[in-house]
C-alpha cells in the first residue's frame, strides 16, 4: 500500500498544473462553505439569544389552551394557586433548570392624562425575571434598571409616541376577569428597547401591582419562562418536563400544562430555519464543486495514461491494485484540499473577528460579529470532501483497471 501512495503522489506530481487547480477549486469550496457556516452560526446564536435572554426564556409553561389565544391574554386561562404550586415543586425540582419566572400577563390602556392608548403588560417579579432572562435589564434605554413596586417599563415607541419621560405620572386601566374596570398609577420608572421590531408594546410592572389592577384575591399568573443551564439540551430537557407535566391532570382526568420552546413562540424561529436550509445547500454545493473536480482530472488522467495503464498491466499488475493506485489520487487530492482549505478558512475566520464587524438586528444596534470555528464542523466538512474524492475516482479508476494491456498499448 506504501508504494502504491507514492505512485500516485508521483503521478500527481507529473501534471502539476492540472494537480494545483484540482486542488485549489477544493479548497476554495471548501474555505467558503467553512466561513459561511461560521459566519451564519454565529449570526444565528446571536439572534436566538437575543430573543430567549431579552424576552422569551429558552422555554415557558402554560395552561393548557393559552397559546392558542395568547393574542388576546385570555385571564380565565390563567394558572390558579394549586396549579401554581404543583408545577413549582416539579420545576424545583430539576438539575437542568437554571432560574424560571412567573409572569402575569394583561392587555390595558395606558394614558398620560392626556392621549391613551393601548399596552401589553408584564407583571413580574423583577429578581427572577432578570435571572430567567439576563439581557432585560440591557433593553432599558432611561431609567432604572430595577423595577420597583409603583414602577412601570414602558416600551420606547409608547414613549416617544405618548411624549412620556422618566419619572411622570400615567394610569394603567384594565378590565378585570369578571368584566369590571379597575386603574391604578404608576411612575415611569425606565424605558425599554424593543426586542421584536418597532411594534413592540410589551411593558413591565411588578406582580404584585397586576394582580392589584386587575383586583384579584389569589396569586395568578399566566406563564411561567424558564432558563436552562445547558440551551444546547433543549429540546431533550424540553420532552422530559412535557413527560412529567403531562401526568397532573384536572379535576375532568385532563392535563393541565403545556410547554412551548421558544421555538413555537417566535417567528424568528423561521429565520433559523432558513439559515440552516442555505448552510445545507452550500453544503451540497461543496460536494458538487469536490466531485466535478476530482472526476474531471481522474478522467482525463486515465486517457493520457492509457499506455502506460496498459504497461503496467501487462507486467502482471492486477486491475484491483490499478484500481486502487487512481483511488488513492483521488484521496490524496481531497486530503490537500480538505486540510489548505480548513487552514486558509480559519485564518480568514480570524481575520473577520479581528476585524469587529458590526450589524444591526431588530432595534440593537452595533452587535458585533463573532465567528466560532466549530472542531464538528471541520472534521464534517473534511471528511465529507474526502468520501467525495474518493467517490469521483472510483468511476476513472474502475475503467482503467478492466482495459485490456494489448489494446492499450496500441493506443495512440
Amino acid at each position: 500500500m506504501g508504494n502504491l501512495f507514492k505512485i500516485a503522489i508521483r503521478n500527481l506530481l507529473r501534471y502539476k498544473r492540472r494537480t494545483l487547480l484540482t486542488a485549489s477549486l477544493i479548497t476554495v469550496g471548501v474555505v467558503f462553505v467553512l466561513v459561511f457556516i461560521s459566519v451564519s452560526g454565529s449570526f444565528k446564536n446571536m439572534m436566538v439569544g437575543s430573543i430567549t435572554d431579552s424576552m422569551l426564556g429558552h422555554m415557558q409553561v402554560h395552561r393548557k389552551g393559552y397559546v392558542a389565544s395568547i393574542e388576546n391574554l385570555p385571564l380565565n386561562l390563567n394558572l390558579k394557586p394549586e396549579a401554581i404550586m404543583r408545577l413549582e415543586n416539579i420545576l424545583n425540582k430539576q438539575p437542568e433548570i437554571t432560574a424560571y419566572s412567573p409572569r402575569l400577563k394583561f392587555g390595558g390602556m395606558f394614558s398620560n392624562f392626556v392621549e391613551t392608548t393601548n399596552i401589553r403588560l408584564n407583571g413580574i417579579y423583577p429578581d427572577l425575571e432578570l435571572k430567567s432572562v439576563p439581557l432585560l435589564a440591557s433593553r432599558v434605554l432611561e431609567g432604572k434598571k430595577i423595577l420597583d413596586k409603583g414602577g412601570i417599563w414602558i416600551p420606547e415607541l409608547l414613549a416617544k409616541g405618548m411624549k412620556v419621560k422618566i419619572g411622570d405620572t400615567i394610569v394603567v386601566v384594565a378590565t378585570n376577569k369578571d368584566g369590571s374596570v379597575n386603574g391604578k398609577q404608576f411612575i415611569v420608572a425606565g424605558v425599554l428597547e424593543s426586542a421584536t421590531g418597532p411594534g413592540g408594546r410589551d411593558g413591565y410592572i411588578h406582580i404584585e401591582d397586576a394582580m392589584e389592577v386587575l383586583r384579584m384575591e389569589g396569586m395568578e399568573i399566566s406563564e411561567v419562562a424558564i432558563r436552562l443551564k445547558d440551551f444546547g439540551k433543549l429540546n431533550t430537557f424540553s420532552k422530559k418536563l412535557d413527560d412529567l407535566l403531562s401526568k397532573e391532570l384536572n379535576k375532568e382526568g385532563k392535563p393541565i400544562f403545556e410547554v412551548h420552546t421558544w421555538e413555537k413562540l417566535s417567528p424568528f424561529f423561521n429565520i433559523a430555519k432558513m439559515i440552516d436550509v442555505m448552510t445545507f445547500f452550500i453544503k451540497l454545493m461543496l460536494i458538487a464543486i469536490v466531485l466535478i473536480s476530482i472526476m474531471n482530472v481522474m478522467i482525463m488522467a486515465v486517457y493520457e495514461r492509457i499506455r502506460e495503464i496498459g504497461t503496467i498491466a501487462a507486467i502482471g499488475t492486477l486491475p484491483g491494485k490499478i484500481l486502487n493506485m487512481f483511488v488513492i489520487e483521488g484521496f490524496c487530492l481531497g486530503i490537500a484540499g480538505a486540510v489548505i482549505g480548513n487552514i486558509v478558512g480559519i485564518v480568514l475566520i480570524l481575520i473577520l473577528n479581528m476585524l469587529k464587524i458590526s450589524f444591526n438586528f431588530g432595534q440593537q444596534q452595533g452587535l458585533i460579529l463573532h465567528a466560532n470555528v466549530n472542531p464538528a464542523d471541520i472534521v464534517t466538512i473534511s471528511v465529507t470532501v474526502i468520501i467525495v474524492s474518493v467517490i469521483a475516482s472510483l468511476q476513472p479508476a474502475f475503467k482503467a483497471s478492466r482495459m485490456e494491456p494489448i489494446k492499450a498499448l496500441r493506443h495512440v
